[in-house]
This record gives C-alpha cells, structure tokens and sequence, in this order.
C-alpha cells in the first residue's frame, strides 16, 4: 500500500453530534476511547439519530475528565454532563438491537430535548464490554460495541473520497458537491492508498494496533446531511447508487474491529497484513 498513514481521528462522545479530531485515541475493544458512549433515545427508548433529527448535527460534544461531556448548541449555554451513578438502567433499542444504559440527570434530558426540537432522553452505556454484542454474523465471540451504528470503528480513505467526488461532479447534482468527509462521520481517516483500497482490506495495522476489516459500510441518509448546516440534500446517495450498489447496500468505508488495545496517533503507519 505504499506510504499510507493515519491522516485523522475522529471521536463523537455523543452519537449523532459532532465530535473532536484528537491527535491521538486510545483504541479499546469496543472503540475509540470515549467514542458514542451517550447517545439520546426517544419516550419508547429508540436511539435518536440524524436520520430523524438532522438538525442534532449543530450540536457538538467534547470529552470531559471521567467520562463525561460538555454539550454545545447553537442558541444555548453550554452545559457539562457528568457519567451518571449506575442506580439503574433503562432498555434502548439500537435498530432492533436491546440494550441497557444508564440514564442521565434531568438537566441534560431538557438540554437535548431543546436541541433536538423533540421530546429525548440522554443515556450512557456504562460497560460496553458486556452490554451490546457485534452483530453475530459478522463477529468472533465476545466483540461488542458502544452505540456505534454497528461496529467499534469505521475507517475511510481520503483517496476513496476524491473519487466518489469526481462521480458526483459528473452527475445532476453536481452542484452538491464536492462533499468533506464529515458527511460519513468515520473515526479514523487514511491518506496514501489508491482509491477503493480498502475493498480488499482484511486485517490491518495502524501504529501500534491490528484490526479485523468486518464488512463494508451500508451507508444511510446521514451522509446527506451538511454537517454544518443541517440541511439534507441528494448526494453522495445518489451517486453511491450509482456506482457503490451491491445488493441493496450502498457501500463507503470499512467497518473495524480492534484485535488488540493500544494508542493511535496521526501520522501512524498504516500497514495492510492480510
């Protein structure tokens, strides 16, 4: 692969707000250290997305020491949120998956709930060793994962992106692009690799630490959001139909699972092993 290396990192302490690009992460089994350990669930405990609610791409979340978050909005005061004690738990159902989490104070519910135009609550996975396993078909036994969509990281390749903007270019909403890579919101991105490179991947290194590619990423109506101002649009879906379709999956990045711990930093190696 050449002279590939981390180009960046991305956490979001909060699914579906935006996160921070750190110089480094610790990389956990289930995760980035800190990565989509809150998440905001609806009265019948349904994780809230940008799928439902683009407009929680204005808020933003920042890690605290402890683990807990500072939470920003445009039109409120910040607020910071502490991890909650584990008196008891509440079900969430993470697309069709139950798990248990830990509710927040009710400041925080009325903080979300303002930010997101919606009634919502804010939870925190409080072991996510134990509380929410890989989807088994695609899982060695014991993987688990945070609130992640599926698995513990997504990585993207700046390569693939230059490529999928060109595609856009040509198309009829050519006028959308070109499209910055926070619209797939990965975790770690790659500079240095031919575009599309990451279709073969099937274990790989990054400084320190091996991964196990577990599939490609279906991509869903999030990528279609502005990150920076909320507003939907058509592409890269369009595209991505176009020219990334395999079965009924449109297909960006890769999904990792770590198989081993330790600190990434950018500028790492990134190796191909497999």
């Amino acid at each position: 692969m050449g002279n590939a290396v981390l180009q960046s990192i991305h956490v979001h302490p909060v699914k579906a707000f935006r996160g921070h690009a750190p110089r480094e992460a610790v990389v956990e089994p289930w995760g980035l250290a800190g990565d989509r350990r809150w998440t905001l669930i609806d009265d019948g405990g349904k994780v809230v997305t940008q799928r439902e609610q683009p407009r929680l791409a204005l808020a933003a979340a920042e890690p605290e020491a402890g683990g807990g978050v500072r939470l920003f909005a445009p039109g409120q005061a910040p607020l910071t949120v502490s991890v909650p004690e584990p008196a008891g738990t509440v079900p969430v159902n993470v697309f069709g998956t139950k798990v248990e989490a830990v509710p927040a104070a009710a400041a925080a519910d009325a903080w979300c709930s303002a930010c997101a135009g919606a009634d919502v609550r804010l939870v925190h996975m409080d072991d996510p060793g134990t509380r929410r396993p890989v989807d088994p078909e695609y899982a060695l036994p014991g993987e688990t994962v945070s609130f992640a969509d599926g698995y513990p990281l997504l990585v993207t390749t700046t390569a693939s992106l230059d490529a999928l903007n060109s595609l856009i270019a040509e198309g009829a909403h050519a006028a959308e692009g070109p499209l910055p890579m926070n619209r797939f919101r990965p975790n770690v991105v790659v500079a240095g690799t031919e575009a599309w490179a990451e279709d073969h991947w099937s274990r790989i290194s990054m400084g320190e630490v091996v991964f196990r590619v577990a599939k490609a990423s279906g991509r869903c109506v999030v990528t279609t959001v502005d990150q920076d101002t909320a507003v939907r649009g058509r592409e890269p879906l369009r595209t991505l139909a176009r020219h990334r379709k395999v079965g009924s999956r449109l297909l960006f990045g890769q999904n990792l699972v770590p198989l081993s711990r330790g600190t990434i930093r950018v500028g790492d190696p990134v190796r191909v092993l497999q």
